[in-house]
């Protein structure tokens, strides 16, 4: 029976910090991995999962980059990996695979937001293809290590951004269709939380659960390097001179409050026993009224909530579960 749409109380908001959600927490001899841990959310998540003691595992594109990014950081291994790149993907899970150790916890954190059209070496649209099909892909490679866990986390960085536009399954990849790079960051955001939805489906007999969730609007992260500075202060997370704006209660945050989803996710005891859902704030998220659409204004993203009806619906789901595969080459691996 999938867990409903429905806020749990957590005791934590808009405002509360990854370090505070996990405090007290000890996660010693637990494995995590987590993707664009080098910058932005991704390198909170990995600071603040190593500091309670897991072993933190950061495959980043950019190797150097990440050397010194993650100088000092307890408890954490750097990796290689590009999620435009399968043979990438499937190498950094083959090695991770060989050394025998579980995954406890795997944060699908890596994306790109409103680019130029551009499209990977398979000629698939790069939000799709980086944001969800490498995630899917390396999910699908590192299945083994997730079911060795006995009760493993998956969680899925979406967005409000999903409201630009649900899963055009007729067209994915823009080929027929003129290229709209909102439309193709929110295709790709609604994407993770149906993947999600459907990996938790299948996952929660094995005791891997699944989360999506939404950081909020943060503009410390260099996510929205593509937008010029009118852009970022039309949408209200800049103010007048350029400077950063943090309201937590319209949902622009700091690094250290946009993490607190993804950790709270991960390692919060109110989730056991849950999985498949949409979080934001720290807590599930309700369903828009049915009579949302999709095409949100993108100043919305800085004052709404909740998650589109498209985005859980269990059939897209199943749908976008067998594209996945179809576009990948890849399945759960029982091996």
């Amino acid at each position: 029976m999938p867990t409903p749409q429905i806020p749990i109380e957590s005791g934590f908001g808009a405002a509360s910090t990854a370090a505070e959600v996990i405090h007290g927490r000890d996660l010693t001899g637990k494995i995590a991995i987590v993707t664009g841990g080098d910058s932005g959310l991704g390198l909170e998540t990995a600071r603040v999962l190593g500091s309670a003691g897991a072993r933190v595992i950061v495959p980043a594109l950019n190797p150097n980059h990440a050397r010194a990014a993650l100088e000092g950081l307890a408890n954490v291994e750097l990796e290689v990996m590009d999620l435009l790149d399968p043979a990438s993907i499937d190498a950094f899970a083959g090695r991770f695979l060989a050394t025998g150790r579980p995954l406890h916890l795997l944060v699908n954190n890596a994306g790109i937001m409103a680019c130029p059209l551009a499209r990977d070496a398979r000629g698939y649209e790069s939000q799709f293809s980086t944001n969800y099909l490498g995630h899917f892909q390396l999910v699908a490679r590192l299945w083994p290590a997730l079911r060795r866990a006995n009760g493993a986390r998956v969680i899925s960085v979406s967005s409000w951004g999903h409201h630009y536009s649900p899963v055009v399954f007729e067209d994915p990849h823009f080929e027929r269709r003129a290229y709209d790079r909102w439309a193709a960051y929110g295709q790709s955001k609604t994407a993770n939380i149906l993947f999600a939805l459907e990996l938790d489906a299948r996952g929660e007999s094995y005791g891997v659960r699944a989360f999506a969730v939404h950081p909020g609007s943060i503009v410390a992260t260099g996510l929205g390097k593509h937008l010029s500075r009118e852009e970022l202060q039309a949408v209200g997370v800049l103010d007048a001179h350029g400077e950063p704006i943090v309201d937590p209660a319209r949902n622009i945050k700091t690094v250290a409050q946009g993490a607190a989803t993804s950790v709270w996710c991960a390692t919060s005891p109110r989730l056991d026993g849950l999985g498949g859902v949409y979080c934001e704030n720290c807590d599930i998220a309700r369903v828009e009224d049915e009579k949302a659409t999709a095409g949100g204004e993108l100043e919305g993203s800085a004052r709404q909530t909740g998650v589109m009806p498209y985005a859980v619906d269990p059939e897209a789901a199943r749908r976008l579960w067998s594209l996945g595969e179809r576009l990948s080459g890849t399945t759960l691996s029982e091996r």
